[in-house]
Order: structure tokens, then C-alpha cells, then sequence
């Protein structure tokens, strides 16, 4: 059954355990369009503005893994990242979903502006895939912190092709909080495994999970012949600006970019 929305207890379970299972977000017609309109974009086939598109190439097929810089990267199946998929008119319209509304109305209120910090493709190709070390999504470039975002399996996400794992209720503190981009020590990481084990967020395609950016998590490689493609969003307050000056596409409230009107 698709979710239509969220109830107090789900909110409570969330706010006490850092995520939440949010069940089926995609039908299956949407499922199989974002399906399809990734691989084209990874090969090639879309008509979108390729520069716009911050993409990174996984190691591979005779190839290095590239740097995350914009631009298409040749026509392959074996991309790792691909960011700014607001821009995409498909993407943008199920990033604009009720039910992801709702989610920030609870967390920043009904009065403010939202926009995106990634909307973001990540794939672990078939008995590929590179580990993501145990970190926290956030970003000390950032003059406040994102707090949520949505992880939406487009392929079925499972133990062996490397789902995401994470220390439930470590959204409570920072644990790294001079690292640039929130990744653990060793020595954190062992300190969590010696309290806990972690969980693994295995889901059926078209369903996702809600996140708060503290949550500690990771994932392995994919040691199977399925791919694990995904689509990540994180959702923060429409009024945050980078070191740099730089401010970020907003999805909901004035301003919000409107599929209909993106080439």
C-alpha cells in the first residue's frame, strides 16, 4: 500500500530511532519511469543539460572512479553519484510528493521556504560498488544543519548488494564535529559496535526510509550480480547559504522550482 502520510506514533518512533520506514512512496508506473529515465541519463539518452549534472564515474570497465565534477562522463551503467537531479523535471516531481512536504512541514514548520541540498543518484553496480565508511550527513560549509532526508530504493536493497546500514538513536549528538563532511574514527565507529550492532535498512524497490542527517550510517560494497541503484534528497531549511555564498535550489514554497518549466 502506498504511504499518504505519517502518524504521531511513526513521528515518535522516528524521533526516538533516528529513521523511519516510510513503506511504499513509488507506484509501480513511477517506479519503472525513474527507473528508466536514470539509465538514460547515465547513457546518454537524455535530453537534459548534462553540465548541470554533477557526475561521478565508478571504477570499472578499464576506468578510474572519477572526481565528482559536472558533466557527462560517457555512456556506462557504472556511474557511483549523480547530483542535482532537481533540475531533472521527473526527479523534481516526485521530490515534490505530499508526503515529503508533510515530512518538512514536522521538521522546519509550515512557514518556511525548503530547499535541496543533493538530490542525488547513488548506484553500487553489480559485484561492484564502493563501501561508504560509518559517518553523519553534514557539512561544516554550511551556515546551519539539514536535518532529514529521504532514501528511496530503486532496486531492491538488501544485504548483499550492499544496503545502507545505521546506529539507530546516534542522531542525539555529533560525534565528529571537525570533519567537514561528519565521517567517524575508527575508534568511534568501534566504540558504537561494542554497545550495538548495526541495522540494515534492507527494502523492496519503490519504498524508502526517512533519515535524520545525525543518524550514523554506511554501507558495504555490493557482492552481487543485481545493481543497488537509489535516490537520496536532503531536505533543509530554504534560507541556508554555503561558506561561498552559495544558495540552494528551493522545492517548496515561493520560489520552488516547477517541473513543467525546466528544459
Amino acid at each position: 500500500m502506498m504511504s499518504t502520510g505519517i502518524t504521531p506514533e511513526q513521528w515518535r518512533t522516528y524521533e526516538e530511532q533516528g529513521y523511519l520506514k516510510l513503506g511504499k512512496v513509488l507506484t509501480g508506473m513511477e517506479l519503472v519511469a525513474l527507473s528508466q529515465r536514470i539509465d538514460h541519463i547515465m547513457l546518454g539518452k537524455a535530453e537534459l543539460d548534462y553540465e548541470r549534472l554533477m557526475m561521478q564515474r565508478e571504477a570499472g570497465e578499464g576506468y578510474e572512479q572519477s572526481g565528482q565534477t559536472n558533466g557527462f562522463k560517457g555512456s556506462t551503467l557504472n556511474y557511483r553519484k549523480i547530483e542535482n537531479l532537481e533540475f531533472d523535471p521527473l526527479f523534481l516531481s516526485y521530490m515534490q510528493k505530499p508526503v515529503f512536504r508533510e515530512i518538512c512541514d514536522k521538521v522546519y514548520g509550515t512557514d518556511i521556504r525548503v530547499s535541496c541540498f543533493r538530490a542525488m543518484f547513488l548506484n553500487k553496480p553489480a559485484r561492484n560498488g564502493s563501501v561508504l565508511p560509518f559517518h553523519q550527513d553534514r557539512w561544516t560549509d554550511l551556515d546551519r544543519d539539514p536535518l532529514v532526508t529521504v532514501w528511496t530504493a530503486l532496486d531492491p536493497a538488501t544485504i548483499e548488494n550492499g544496503c545502507v546500514k545505521i546506529f539507530p538513536k546516534t542522531q542525539g549528538h555529533l560525534m565528529n564535529p571537525s570533519n567537514p563532511s561528519g565521517f567517524l574514527t575508527r575508534d568511534q565507529v568501534e566504540r558504537l559496535h561494542e554497545v550495538m550492532e548495526p541495522i540494515n535498512l534492507e527494502l523492496e524497490a519503490g519504498e524508502a526510509v526517512l533519515l535524520h542527517n545525525w543518524t550514523v550510517h554506511g554501507s558495504e560494497g555490493n557482492s552481487s550480480a543485481k545493481s543497488r541503484r537509489a535516490f537520496s534528497v536532503c531536505y533543509m531549511d530554504g534560507e541556508t547559504v554555503s561558506a561561498a555564498g552559495k544558495k540552494f535550489s528551493v522545492v517548496f514554497g515561493s520560489g520552488s522550482l516547477q517541473p513543467e518549466l525546466i528544459v
